[in-house]
């Protein structure tokens, strides 16, 4: 176990959902920061936060995000201006329709004053980037688009690094607990093999009581101690938790998605260890210790549990 554990340290697929990483970029003539936030989800909720006016990107920015990643919820927030290279585009229509409203206006209440250059190039869509607005023409609005896609690309990449670094503290941690629970198992399969016989003196403790004076029948005893000790029998559950194990094990030695298998199979394995506790009832001191093992197995499979919530 622990020379697998090795190997996977140095080729981590494991990779967690929580995670924060942020891009900037200038690039054909643009400024453009993306700043990607994750938590765990169980499924991919996807929240894009563009600049006004930028809707005709959402669609391949998303894309984008869903070909990385599968399961988490992402907040993604977009900023896009025209870089310091980046020739100026004066929108002329827009700008004689915000003076000619101007004009109207203070025709109309009689105001003092007049529009000066400046005040009219901060208007929203005057200067195409600038206040929300897009460049009407197609070369500069695709050049705009791979600015985007450059700069996401990359903030994914650095999300990617930082959830795979804590993956691999995540899986470290979860082998660790798997060790545990290995050998509690053991333990308690060691005691199973000793329970026979005191289930046997138990019997022939209770008969004695109700028989009292009577001879016991040793063959009638043996039959009965038997049928007890097959009904209380956990050899099943625990080849079943010892086989759950292995497949925890070869799933993070693996590559994919493992949330959700390696939950399935801690249900499985709180399964198990209920029904152990059900099956093992008594005050003898064997009985006693495979419940207290057993409580220990549940609490270990509960935090193991807690740390897969955050397992793409």
């Amino acid at each position: 176990m622990s020379e697998k554990h090795t190997t996977n340290a140095k080729h981590p697929e494991c990779l967690s959902m929580t995670g924060y990483a942020q891009a900037r970029h200038e690039k054909h003539g643009w400024a453009v920061r993306v700043t990607v936030k994750s938590v765990n989800h169980r499924f991919l909720d996807l929240k894009m936060r563009l600049p006004e006016g930028f809707d005709l990107y959402d669609l391949r920015l998303r894309q984008i995000v869903r070909e990385r990643i599968h399961r988490g919820h992402l907040e993604i927030y977009v900023n896009a201006e025209p870089g310091t290279a980046a020739p100026v585009q004066v929108n002329k229509e827009l700008a004689q329709a915000y003076l000619r409203a101007a004009e109207s206006l203070m025709r109309g209440t009689r105001a003092a004053g007049k529009m000066d250059v400046v005040s009219l190039l901060r208007l929203p869509g005057v200067i195409a980037g600038v206040n929300g607005a897009v460049p009407e023409d197609a070369d500069t609005q695709e050049k705009l688009g791979k600015a985007l896609e450059i700069c996401l690309r990359e903030a994914l990449s650095k999300l990617d690094e930082m959830r795979r670094a804590e993956g691999k503290h995540l899986v470290a941690e979860l082998r660790d607990r798997l060790a545990r629970i290995a050998g509690q198992v053991e333990q308690v399969s060691g005691l199973a093999a000793s329970l026979r016989p005191a289930f046997a003196r138990r019997l022939e403790t209770r008969l004695k009581e109700l028989l009292s004076g009577t001879t016991i029948d040793q063959a009638r005893l043996a039959q009965e101690a038997a049928l007890l000790a097959e009904r209380s029998d956990i050899s099943e559950e625990l080849d079943r938790l010892r086989s759950h194990l292995q497949q925890f094990t070869k799933l993070l030695d693996g590559a994919g998605e493992l949330g959700k298998k390696l939950d399935f199979l801690l249900q499985e394995m709180h399964r198990e260890a209920n029904t152990m506790l059900s099956k093992t009832p008594g005050v003898e001191s064997e009985a006693l210790a495979i419940t207290g093992l057993a409580l220990e197995i549940k609490a270990e499979i509960e935090k193991l549990r807690e740390q897969v919530q955050n397992i793409e």
